[in-house]
């Protein structure tokens, strides 16, 4: 009766002790796998490449994508270029860009792309900086053009300024280049609003860029 009961006692600690080795070995093989998946997601290339950036990368940095969004929001006039509101593009040539119209510039109104070429005179980005001083430029080549921009002389003149006040140099070569194109197309018509263009602050800037500039200056 001992022996069945000892017997007994036996096989049930032996059934304990294979209980706890089963759930010993479970979860080891559960700490396994986790450490397993943890040191694939730690060694897996992206992973690796933050870790530790190869000197490549900052020599190629990741470039902007055209087509992604900007950091900073597109200027009035690349608003209207970009939805086709400029009636010509720029075709890039060999060695010479130049631009296409949709139709012949003596059959467009001035009134207002005259004046929306002469505020992108103020980009500093490519195409703007082209399609706005070339489109400038070829619209006062018209016929008729002294008729058609005279009227919109009070409506140019305080953009035309904004371009010669401008920090950038470049800019401020493409609006003056603009009042001379002007000036010579509308003549006399420009005395009346000098006093506008030119105070004295602007003047100040004006001739501290080109001393020797002094046909409409002085």
């Amino acid at each position: 009766m001992q022996k069945s009961e000892c017997h007994g006692g036996v096989q049930l600690r032996n059934r304990k002790a294979a209980n706890g080795d089963q759930r010993t070995s479970s979860s080891v093989h559960r700490t396994t796998v986790q450490q397993s998946s943890s040191s694939s997601s730690t060694s897996s290339p992206e992973t690796a490449r933050k870790l530790h950036p190869r000197p490549s990368d900052k020599l190629n940095p990741k470039t902007i994508n055209p087509f992604g969004e900007q950091s900073r929001a597109p200027s009035a006039f690349a608003a209207i270029y970009s939805k086709g509101g400029i009636p010509c593009r720029l075709v890039h040539g060999s060695v010479k860009h130049r631009l296409q119209w949709e139709c012949p510039p003596e059959n467009l109104p001035f009134d207002p792309l005259l004046i929306t070429l002469a505020e992108g005179l103020r980009e500093t980005r490519h195409p703007y900086t082209f399609v706005s001083k070339e489109g400038f430029r070829e619209l006062l080549l018209v016929p008729g053009a002294s008729e058609k921009a005279v009227p919109l002389l009070p409506r140019l003149i305080p953009v035309l300024k904004a371009a010669l006040v401008h920090l950038d140099d470049e800019v401020f070569a493409r609006g003056l280049n603009a009042l001379v194109q002007l000036s010579v197309v509308v003549g006399p018509s420009l005395n009346d609003h000098l006093k506008h263009l030119l105070t004295s602050g602007s003047l100040i800037i004006i001739k501290s860029k080109i001393p020797t500039y002094c046909s409409i200056c002085c």
